[in-house]
């Protein structure tokens, strides 16, 4: 019997001895050794832009709408392309944008009323006059990292419904790749009007 157990203990001695021989000859890849992370393509940027942008929901403000019934239809033909220029507004009650009352939107979300005044979301096309169709990618980063209108030092602040303070917490690359999507979009000439401050609403 105590032949046996030392039989048997030799004997799982000599598998964990192996065993051990087998993890030193093939030790686990170390970090330098493993593949460089691939650069994306352009075709890679515009799908990983694409989903970004809808996800995040940009399209909520910054594309046309249709009423149909209860439901918001976005504009096909006006993906991205900002608050229509031609588009009339409604009057607003200026009682409205004393701080702390209420917001409000126009009917296909692409104007804003605050104690900011009025914004008209911007149009995100290529167009090379009416959009971003001038634009490089820093300019896009820099707008996107300082929250200032072209990514200026003393440009003016994109105001609210932006989001630009979550925005900013993307990385380089996902921000590069939403702005080639938007590049890639068709170019709709759209010249969205300048934000107007709460002081010339105040007469």
């Amino acid at each position: 019997m105590k032949e046996l157990i030392s039989n048997a203990k030799q004997g799982l001695f000599g598998i964990f001895i192996l065993s051990l021989s087998a993890c030193t000859e093939n030790p686990s890849p170390k970090a330098d050794s493993l593949p460089a992370k691939t650069e994306m393509t352009h075709s890679d940027m515009v799908l990983r832009g694409k989903y970004m942008v809808n996800s995040l929901g940009c399209g909520d403000c910054h594309t046309p709408k249709h009423l149909k019934g209860m439901d918001m239809v976005p504009d096909s033909g006006r993906i991205l392309s900002g608050h229509v220029s031609t588009e009339p507004l409604n009057p607003i009650d200026k009682k409205n944008l004393k701080s702390g009352n209420w917001i409000l939107f126009s009917p296909d979300l692409t104007v804003t009323v605050g104690p900011w005044g009025i914004s008209y979301s911007a149009n995100l096309t290529p167009d090379s006059t009416t959009g971003l169709g001038n634009w490089t990618a820093d300019q896009f980063l820099q707008t996107i990292r300082t929250g200032k209108h072209m990514g200026q030092p003393g440009g003016r602040d994109i105001l609210p419904p932006m989001p630009v303070q979550d925005l900013a917490q993307l990385n380089d690359e996902d921000l590069k790749s939403i702005f080639t999507y938007l590049q890639s979009l068709p170019a709709v000439h759209n010249q969205v009007p300048a934000p107007v401050p709460p002081t010339a609403l105040a007469n």
